[in-house]
């Protein structure tokens, strides 16, 4: 094999970041080499806005048929809507809702979305199973804790990103949702044997496979019954024999970000990305800040692991052979319309209400400061838009008697997000509580810790959407849609 093809076929397995709005030469010059595509991430301010989106993926087309992938579920981890927060609800919401037909139309409308700004490779749905309350990094991701449930809206959101064009990533395989550790910082556990596996985390996954779902998304968890000391992404059992082998999946596969500390920490990501594709991977996924020196380094690591005998050139082959599949799916033109309108009545539908949470006049409103996780990022969410004089509240400082002297003689509502997972905000809530009982709390996040408030409301999601959901039902605001205009998606590839 001459070297030209060689470099072509590492270049085929490669997703690359960039900075800015605008592609640099060097990715530009690297897709007319045969680099498969890029991952746009909004920290990277690849996502200043659609109009300059739409005009950056246009650029990347003009040289080459690019994979444009994104991390865009359309609840509370958003890359279009990061500056507002989604105007879709989350996996969580469209779970405790359990419709499958709303979950396609929420779906279907934000493929529209992403195909019309020029992306065609989306990293969702989720498919774990959240049974760990604790978990810090799916929660809210997820569509539940129950495998049946998941898988059926696993198939409905598949289907309705793949109608409209944009090819769906199941992840994070084999299954993050039992773990209590964050896969950016740490190797999250599953401590689970293949049986329990296949009744409970496979479960969504084969789900995924049966509806067609064009890529999936390796995890970098540990699974010692199924991946011994190695995270999934680099487990020859957990991608050939499992995925490959037992599941019959035969589509792409795509890690998840190299640059997480689960997957390169003690490596460096040159030497994981040899490491996960000779494990089965096709393409790498390299993390936000791998520019052209590493993606360099990256490049040349394999093609000395070829040469090795590490890696061998088969392997590659196999993975370009699928990439050009996905590609040629891609190509065959679809149409599918923005539906705005079906985010907010998900929303609504999916608000859970305990008591009377109406307030009769201008309220108080206290909203406990919870740190999203990296995969959220710093995405605004809360009442603001609709109670600019909303408090923000750091539980870990605050003074419950002059919280409870600012709200004297007025409504107090009180919003928390994940409220099981912060010991301190629920002695805030307690405090608050046992002075002012007909307080309303607000549970922004998963509704597993629950006080004895005499109004709650439970939003399962800190969306945009999920919160002018909850500020209806306060009060707040009246139930004007805020559906944007119908565009249409039919672009080809």
């Amino acid at each position: 094999m001459t070297d030209p093809s060689l470099e072509r076929l590492v270049n085929a397995t490669l997703l690359v970041p960039f900075p800015g709005a605008a592609a640099p030469r060097w990715v530009l010059e690297g897709l007319e080499r045969g680099v498969s595509g890029v991952t746009l991430f909004a920290i990277n301010g690849n996502v200043p806005g659609t109009g300059q989106l739409t005009a950056l993926t246009a650029e990347l087309r003009a040289v080459s048929e690019a994979l444009v992938s994104i991390d865009e579920e359309g609840g509370d981890v958003t890359r279009l809507a990061h500056e507002t927060g989604s105007p879709y609800p989350g996996s969580a919401a469209l779970g405790a809702l359990d419709d499958p037909g709303t979950t396609w139309r929420v779906h279907r409308s934000l493929g529209a979305e992403l195909r019309g700004a020029g992306v065609n490779l989306d990293f969702a749905p989720s498919a774990d199973v959240n049974t760990a309350e604790d978990n810090p990094i799916i929660g809210t991701r997820a569509f539940g804790s129950d495998p049946e449930l998941v898988a059926r809206h696993i198939t409905a959101a598949v289907n309705g990103l793949q109608e409209a064009g944009v090819a769906a990533c199941a992840k994070h395989f084999p299954g993050h949702g039992a773990t209590s550790q964050d896969s950016h910082l740490e190797v999250p556990l599953v401590d689970a044997d293949l049986a329990l596996l296949e009744r409970r985390e496979m479960v969504p996954f084969r789900a995924a496979i049966a509806a067609g779902v064009q890529s999936i998304m390796t995890a970098h968890i540990r699974v010692p019954a199924l991946t011994g000391a190695a995270p999934a992404t680099l487990s020859e059992a957990a991608i050939t024999g499992l995925l490959r082998g037992t599941l019959g999946y035969d589509g792409v596969v795509v890690t998840d970000a190299l640059d997480m500390r689960a997957a390169s920490g003690a490596m460096g990501i040159p030497e994981a990305a040899v490491r996960a594709l000779s494990a089965g991977a096709d393409l790498l996924c390299l993390g936000s800040k791998e520019y052209e020196d590493s993606v360099r380094a990256i490049r040349e690591r394999i093609i000395e692991a070829v040469r090795e005998g590490r890696l061998p050139a088969e392997r590659l082959e196999r993975s370009a052979e699928r990439v050009a599949r996905l590609k040629a799916w891609l190509a065959v033109p679809r149409t599918a319309e923005v539906d705005r309108a079906v985010g907010l009545e998900a929303a609504r539908r999916a608000v859970r209400v305990t008591g009377s949470p109406s307030v009769s006049a201008t309220p108080v409103v206290l909203e406990l400061q919870a740190p999203s996780n990296i995969a959220v990022g710093p995405v605004p969410w809360g009442f603001s838009p609709w109670a600019p004089d909303a408090v923000p509240v750091d539980a870990e400082t605050a003074d419950p008697a002059g919280l409870l002297r600012r709200a004297a003689g007025k409504p107090l509502v009180i919003v928390v997000r994940d409220a099981h997972r912060y010991p301190d905000h629920q002695d805030l809530v307690d405090a608050l509580l046992a002075v002012r009982p007909d307080a309303v709390l607000v549970e922004m996040g998963l509704p597993v810790w629950r006080p004895a408030a005499s109004a709650y409301v439970a939003t399962y999601g800190a969306t945009r959407a999920n919160a002018r959901a909850a500020a209806e039902i306060l009060g707040l605001i009246g139930e004007e849609s805020e559906a944007g205009g119908t565009i249409t998606s039919s672009e080809a590839g």
